[in-house]
């Protein structure tokens, strides 16, 4: 009899102990969640915002010409793209599909930031519905709009001022047709 009074009370013990580990667990989760999201929202946006205007520089097309957004010739869609970037080739097709219904080239500026094989892959896809920037990550227009996080997309007015921004299609008005 006395071997099962013991053999519960372990037991009884072990499921105390558990608990408590249990609850110090859950607490120190709640502290990680809570230095994360203080983290992110002390990093800032990703990219410039909604009525932001984008600085005044120029930057070099992969057919030689410049491009410069404060010359933008109407509404521009603006995609920046990463070749190892597992979201950028997700979000590919959409911006595939905007920039198609835009039906002018001059219009949609895709900017590759990155070196690597990717690159002519992506260059190519792109090459067909828009002008192509390649450029470093420290690069001129990756600076101009303020770019942390890949991939991004803004819809810029004539003049350089941001009308929207996200990180995907979706967050952008839709193109109306004529």
């Amino acid at each position: 009899m006395s071997y099962l009074t013991a053999a519960v009370v372990l037991v009884g013990l072990l499921g105390v102990v558990n608990l408590l580990l249990s609850f110090g667990v859950l607490r120190r989760l709640r502290r990680h969640s809570e230095l994360l999201s203080a983290r992110q929202t002390e990093q800032g946006p990703l990219m410039l915002a909604a009525g932001q205007t984008v600085p005044a520089v120029t930057a070099t097309a992969i057919d030689g010409r410049p491009v410069a957004p404060a010359e933008f010739p109407g509404q521009t869609l603006v995609g920046f793209f990463s070749p190892g970037c597992t979201a950028c080739h997700e979000r590919l097709p959409s911006f595939l599909s905007y920039a198609g219904e835009l039906a002018d080239p001059a219009k949609v500026l895709a900017v590759i930031v990155g070196t690597g094989a990717d690159v002519a892959a992506l260059e190519s896809e792109l090459a067909a519905v828009a002008r192509v920037v390649r450029e470093p990550a420290d690069g001129t227009l990756t600076a101009a709009f303020a770019v942390r996080g890949f991939p991004s997309f803004l819809l810029v007015e004539p003049g350089g001022m941001v009308l929207a921004s996200g990180l995907a299609m979706s967050e952008l008005p839709v193109h109306a047709t004529a």
